[in-house]
């Protein structure tokens, strides 16, 4: 097959047309799991029978998870309208009283779906994120739920590589680079690094060869953001790697995934076969000379291997721990060369920020967090799954736009950033969401993760069960993380049996403390965020808990 020029791109764009009657099913992980492939089958053959010019397509998650198997219906004369919980039986049902009796199924709607997303075309101000009423602002998510993620053209169509072309073929590497630093993009793993200096500081260290490599190792407990990405939109990441590469002046992206992710990890490998048989890998790129590939490396459930230093360890063939740094991968990292580690929610926002400007970018947010942010609500609210808002959007609007408790008791507190966050009380829910903001209160941005916590949950418990997982997932190569978090938990464990005395609370404070200065790698140096954020806003707890009487056995 002949190789796509920008031509050829933009015939594709101007051909390829969405049908005026569709319907849409969510074929991702969490509808998968909740029966949508029957849903799917269902529905086209029932469109067959019924002899309807109706195409029937499947899509990514759009979001609401919770109501999985998801069917969005648009044909003339009918709302476009979202429906939850889904199954064969009732498919056939919106086929009959939707599709062909012109009427919306009030008992499957998915509440409030309509107004769910602000128009792309309509950012939000920075000085009122949400508007109102309060709306998403999808960059990453754009596409999640609207093309289908194994669809080439479906992605071209959307806008797909156009920024890949503008970047080849109009801007020299150094202009990509001070887009990005322009924009503002922060590192969306967590440590909120400026994006734009870390491919700067990779570029400029003189090297043989350099390396670009994609972190899709998520492992926080409630995240699945870059799964969902990785899922419903591959090619936007593909792209974005593709245009770092090009930037930093690297020949190779890697894509480091969890294996416990299979189907992320068979749509990006047909992403890539896509790419690489249109030319968009490979040699000479849309006859520009220049070459980039990408391959696919598998993690195999390490959490330490979120950490980069770790992750390339792992990608050598090492065992994955981490090791000091300096130097930083940028200077010495894969096979010894520079080499720069992006996340696959930073790497999707690229494509969005090199085709709309710097300054769009910008003005979304706040002036230290520009852009919005993917959140992964789970827990006790009415409706978990992917929430995009606005950096500076409150805690309580994004809990808000999850529907709120899910339970008959209040939400008392949430838990941001996984197992190596905080977790922020209720009278603090009124604090914009920011990298600086969420540090104050004890807590950390991390990848995404939200978890909601009602009255019924023991917020010792809570420190138990991620300091738990810390200790479990902890490489054990240095003596701070090592033993510090077994004996934290221990305490913890002592505590939550109704054993402790007061001078535990001190001691835990102590090894916190030697944890956070101490310990090798960001695993160790967070651990303590959970007990540390619990002993400051619920003590009480804490002594309460000391103060329960032992149960008396039979």
């Amino acid at each position: 097959m002949a190789k796509l020029t920008r031509q050829t791109l933009a015939r594709i764009r101007a051909d390829h047309r969405e049908p005026e009657n569709w319907i849409k099913v969510g074929m991702s992980t969490s509808g998968l799991a909740a029966g949508a492939a029957a849903v799917f089958e269902a529905l086209r053959q029932g469109v067959e029978e019924r002899g309807l010019e109706v195409a029937v397509k499947a899509t990514g998650c759009v979001g609401v998870c919770s109501d999985e198997p998801l069917v969005e219906i648009n044909v003339q004369g009918v709302p476009r309208t979202m429906y939850g919980n889904i199954d064969p039986d009732s498919a056939q049902w919106l086929l009959d009283a939707h599709v062909c009796g012109r009427r919306v199924v009030e008992k499957f709607v998915v509440p409030g779906f309509a107004d769910l997303v602000r128009p792309e075309d309509d950012p939000p101000d920075a000085a009122d994120p949400l508007g109102d009423p309060p709306r998403q602002y999808r960059i990453v998510l754009r596409n999640a739920g609207v093309i289908d993620p194994e669809s080439f053209e479906d992605y071209v169509a959307a806008d797909g590589y156009l920024a890949a072309e503008r970047c080849l073929c109009e801007l020299e590497p150094e202009q990509v680079i001070e887009v990005i630093k322009s924009s503002g993009l922060r590192g969306r793993g967590g440590a909120g690094f400026s994006t734009g200096l870390k491919w700067q500081l990779t570029r400029e260290v003189p090297a043989k060869e350099r390396f670009v490599i994609c972190n899709g190792d998520e492992g926080d407990p409630g995240a699945y953001m870059d799964r969902s990405v990785l899922e419903d939109d591959p090619h936007a990441v593909i792209e974005g790697l593709l245009i770092a590469g090009y930037a930093i002046g690297a020949a190779e992206g890697i894509f480091y995934i969890r294996a416990e992710y299979p189907l992320a990890v068979d749509r990006v490998q047909q992403a890539i076969r896509q790419a690489k048989r249109q030319g968009l890998l490979g040699r000479d790129i849309l006859g520009t000379g220049f070459n980039f590939d990408i391959d696919v490396r598998l993690g195999a459930g390490a959490f330490v291997c979120g950490e980069e230093t770790a992750l390339i360890a792992s990608i050598e063939g090492q065992r994955g721990t981490p090791r000091p740094r300096p130097p930083f991968p940028s200077v010495k990292g894969l096979w010894g060369m520079p080499t720069s580690i992006n996340n696959v929610e930073t790497l999707a926002n690229v494509p969005r920020i090199m085709l709309k400007g710097a300054d769009w970018f910008r003005g979304i947010g706040t002036p230290e967090n520009s852009g919005t942010k993917v959140f992964a609500v789970t827990g006790k609210v009415r409706h978990s799954g992917l929430i995009e808002v606005p950096m500076g959007t409150t805690l309580q609007a994004v809990l808000d736009l999850a529907g709120g408790s899910g339970t008959n008791k209040p939400i008392k507190a949430v838990q941001t950033g996984g197992p190596s966050g905080g977790v922020i009380p209720r009278e603090h829910f009124d604090k914009p969401v920011g990298y600086e903001s969420l540090a104050g209160l004890g807590s950390i941005m991390g990848s995404g993760g939200l978890i909601a916590m009602d009255e019924g949950d023991s917020m010792v418990d809570i420190a138990r069960f991620y300091l738990g997982f810390c200790v479990e997932e902890s490489c054990g190569r240095c003596a701070p993380c090592r033993i510090g978090g077994k004996q934290m938990l221990l305490l913890l464990e002592k505590i939550s049996a109704g054993d402790g005395v007061p001078e535990d609370i001190a001691t835990l404070e102590k090894i916190c403390q030697a944890m956070k200065g101490a310990s090798l790698c960001g695993l160790g140096q967070t651990a303590p965020n959970p007990v540390l954020s619990t002993l400051r806003y619920f003590r009480h707890e804490y002594e309460q808990a000391m103060c329960r009487p032992s149960p008396v056995s039979a």
